[in-house]
């Protein structure tokens, strides 16, 4: 017989809607998990939704085969739902929650991390209180990541439809965390300024404890991967395309109505782009798709318009690097605000030509000073900006792909798991009886 596998001295333990979901904290949770094995985790696992009840919900996804694989170490769970069809929803919810309450209370020291409040949070938060009831030991540290669309789409929604009970469970669980995070400075306030409207509706306290606790964790992210990318593998990913480089405009991201997918289009059609032979390629999938697959071809200019559908992780370096300019004009919608741009950082972080996007949300923390900023809502404007990296010579655009790439190295993803680690440090003593 085989001996029994080895009991890990320490554990992350992250909740999140993980790969195949195209997102960027589905990215960062893979970032997490790796940077954990190099800060000597024995043992992380991401615990997240079977692939079908993905498909389902109609989340935009990736195609399976272009996932790329974890690193040893790193196992990835998608529990089963509890329950049958007497049980018309929450079924998932048991799932993750259940498997939770086994991984708590199996003695294993652990930092368990929510990414996006709703519903991983409440998994979090009602697992830890389940395993202390069983008597069991526990050794569990959490932390809770809120981004905006937690606040947009869940509490200023309650909100407005004068729902208080369920706005004051996504805040009272998201307070229930050891550490509580906000992926910008924008998502902090977003947070402290919703609470603050419950509180003045209804009397509740959660606007001070938001300010007092709530702390700034930008998203984690693969630096070495962008600055080791091979330049002959980018030339052959071009080709494989049929694309050169500095011959296309890109945009690479979700294809929603808050990305401004429709204003670009518009933009580049007024630019001189067309002319000078650059084409536009749209990557990236998402609700919106159908629509800006026809809104593209009433430009007339479809011959020059390429959407992509099915780029796989280890190819988005390679368009990144590759194009003239790189442009994701978000703007604010009731259902999402860009909390910080994680997409431009990688961008960033690739070389190729100058970004061109708003300062929606979080998005000016994600690129500083180093981008070209138009307003929102404003294809005229995106059109003279993308003239204005045509009319660059070589040595300034790389001028400002070398500036971009400095402000991008401060979002490591060790270093910005260490900054976690040191909040989980100052909780774990802060919870030590003097």
């Amino acid at each position: 017989m085989n001996a029994p596998a080895a009991s890990p001295d320490r554990r992350l333990v992250i909740v999140v809607r993980a790969d195949p979901v195209i997102c960027g904290h589905s990215g960062e949770a893979r970032n997490l998990a790796e940077a954990a094995l190099q800060r000597g985790f024995d043992e992380v696992r991401i615990v997240t939704w079977p692939v079908d009840r993905l498909q389902e919900a109609g989340l935009p996804l990736k195609p399976l085969d272009g996932v790329l694989p974890y690193s040893p170490g790193i196992v990835v769970e998608r529990p089963e739902p509890v329950g049958d069809y007497k049980v018309p929803d929450g079924r998932y919810l048991a799932g993750l929650t259940g498997r939770l309450v086994e991984l708590f209370t199996d003695g294993v020291p652990t930092v368990a991390m929510s990414l996006y409040l709703s519903p991983h949070a409440t998994a979090v938060a009602d697992a830890v209180a389940v395993a202390r009831r069983t008597g069991l030991p526990v050794d569990v540290v959490t932390v809770a990541e809120a981004v905006g669309s937690d606040v947009t789409n869940v509490v200023r929604a309650c909100v407005q439809e004068d729902r208080f009970g369920a706005a004051a469970h996504v805040l009272a669980q998201y307070l229930a965390h050891d550490v509580v995070l906000a992926v910008s400075q924008y998502t902090r306030d977003l947070v402290v300024t919703e609470a603050a409207a419950i509180d003045a509706r209804y009397g509740t306290r959660f606007a001070e404890e938001c300010a007092a606790r709530v702390a700034v964790s930008y998203p984690a992210i693969d630096v070495a991967t962008y600055l080791a990318r091979d330049e002959d593998a980018t030339d052959r990913a071009l080709a494989a395309r049929g694309l050169t480089r500095d011959g296309y405009v890109l945009f690479l991201s979700r294809l929603a109505h808050a990305k401004g997918v429709d204003d670009l289009i518009d933009g580049y059609a007024r630019s001189g782009a067309p002319a000078a032979g650059r084409r536009l390629v749209i990557a990236g999938n998402g609700p919106q798709a159908d629509e800006l697959h026809a809104h593209a071809a009433a430009t007339g200019l479809g011959d020059l318009i390429t959407f992509l559908h099915d780029v796989p992780d280890d190819e988005k370096a390679h368009l990144m690097a590759g194009c003239t300019a790189f442009v994701l004009p978000s703007k604010p919608r009731p259902e999402f605000v860009e909390t910080f741009g994680i997409a431009l950082v990688e961008k960033m972080l690739s070389g190729g030509g100058p970004v061109i996007t708003t300062v929606t949300g979080g998005i000016g923390e994600a690129v500083g000073d180093t981008a070209l900023i138009v307003p929102v809502d404003a294809p005229d404007a995106i059109a003279g900006a993308i003239d204005q990296v045509l009319a660059m010579d070589r040595a300034e655009r790389a001028a400002w792909s070398e500036r971009a790439r400095e402000y991008a190295l401060r979002f490591d993803r060790g270093v910005v798991l260490d900054r976690i680690l040191e909040q989980v440090t100052a909780a774990t003593w802060a919870a030590v009886p003097a």
